[in-house]
Order: C-alpha cells, then sequence, then structure tokens
C-alpha cells in the first residue's frame, strides 16, 4: 500500500474512502491532483463551470477538438460551449478513458444481471453529492448538471470492430494525473464502487486529491 503524499503550497490534501463521492472547488490557475494510492482505481469525474454551473466538460468538443479518445499528459478539456476547461499539465500513467461513462443501477443491470440494480454505482455517488454536498447547495447544482465524465486511470480500448472493452487497468500505486484549471471549477468525482469489471481489479480502493496553487512565473 502506498503512504498519503506530502505536498508544499498545497490549499488542500484529502484522501476520497473506496466507493464513495468527493466534491472541491478550484480556482484559475490552480492544479488538482488525483493521486491513485493503492493502483487500478477508476476515478469518476465531472468538472462545472463555477461562474455558471450549465457549462460544463464536454466529451464530444474535447474528443472532436483534440482529434484523441483518450485523455493524456497535454490534452486540453473543453466545455460544452467550446472553451477551455482544463489542460492535463502532468500524467505518469499513460492515458484515461472518455468513453465508458459512469456505472448506474441500470448500465450494471444491462451489462452484468439482474441482481446487480442494487449495487453501488458512480450515478447513484453523483446524486447522492448533488443532494447532500454543501458546494452543491451553493451553485445550486442537481442532477441535471450530470453528463458524460472523464474515467481517470480506467482503460477502456476500443476494439477492432468498434466495441467497447472494459479492460485491466494500467495504472498502479502512487501514479497520478495533475490538472491546471483554466477558468474557477466545481469538481465532482465518484471514486467508482463498480465491482463486476476489472476497472478497479474488483476491489475499490480510496485516492488521494490535492490542490496546490499556481507555480510562480
Amino acid at each position: 500500500m502506498t503512504s498519503l503524499q506530502s505536498y508544499e503550497k498545497s490549499v488542500l490534501n484529502e484522501v476520497c474512502p473506496a466507493g464513495e463521492a468527493w466534491m472541491c472547488e478550484v480556482k484559475k490557475g490552480q492544479y488538482f491532483r488525483i493521486i491513485d494510492l493503492e493502483g487500478n482505481q477508476a476515478v469518476d469525474t465531472l468538472f462545472i463551470s463555477a461562474a455558471d454551473p450549465n457549462e460544463r466538460y464536454s466529451a464530444t468538443d474535447t474528443l472532436t477538438i483534440n482529434q484523441h479518445i483518450y485523455i493524456e499528459k497535454g490534452t486540453t478539456l473543453y466545455s460544452n460551449l467550446g472553451r477551455p476547461l482544463a489542460v492535463i499539465h502532468d500524467d505518469n500513467c499513460g492515458r484515461h478513458d472518455t468513453l465508458g461513462g459512469a456505472c448506474s443501477c441500470e448500465s450494471n443491470t444491462v451489462r452484468y444481471a439482474h441482481d446487480k440494480y442494487p449495487m453501488h454505482s458512480c450515478r447513484n455517488n453523483f446524486m447522492y453529492a448533488l443532494a447532500k454536498h454543501p458546494i452543491a447547495h451553493k451553485y445550486a447544482l442537481n442532477v441535471r448538471h450530470i453528463g458524460p465524465n472523464i474515467n481517470f486511470f480506467m482503460n477502456v480500448p476500443v476494439t477492432a470492430d468498434g466495441q467497447l472493452k472494459f479492460d485491466d487497468g494500467i495504472s498502479a500505486p502512487g501514479k497520478y494525473i495533475e490538472i491546471q484549471a483554466e477558468m474557477d471549477l466545481i469538481v465532482l468525482i465518484s471514486n467508482c464502487p463498480q465491482l463486476n469489471n476489472p476497472c478497479n481489479a474488483y476491489n475499490p480502493t480510496k485516492i488521494q486529491l490535492v490542490v496546490r496553487e499556481a507555480e510562480e512565473a
């Protein structure tokens, strides 16, 4: 198990337990780091503009403008208004999924079995956070603000016949991704509780989340 890391100039340094939801605010210019503490943990993430919550991460704009289906170092994340939300500043994992979406009670039923419906899911995590978290109340967020998400550390290759394959992760203990905000952002995370495919190595684990100030020029 990888121990928690400390960071100078951090304004936030927290741990999200396995299978839980988490929210924070990241100001323009700040760096936001997600650390996969034990390896092979999928982290479903939404980015929402703090200035206008109707503006949020768009998988369609991000894939179209970048001409790439994976998130990696140097990728710019775009909003549904075609504006840059954030840039992947650093990444030692390699690539991250933009296509697999968030697991839900319904998708667990369709993909696996009818008796999987009651299992904990990322969509439920998102809905719970939007109903209960103080940041969600501050910005009057609700389920309408849930859209296509990024799955950090998740390995979803596209097969030769155009199908998505939920495969074993390519992350490892201590791997991280660091994002620099291009505008004031609200970050909503589901630390994925999925037990039915190998995205979490069938064993959801905790993650570390760090926000630090921009580096001085």
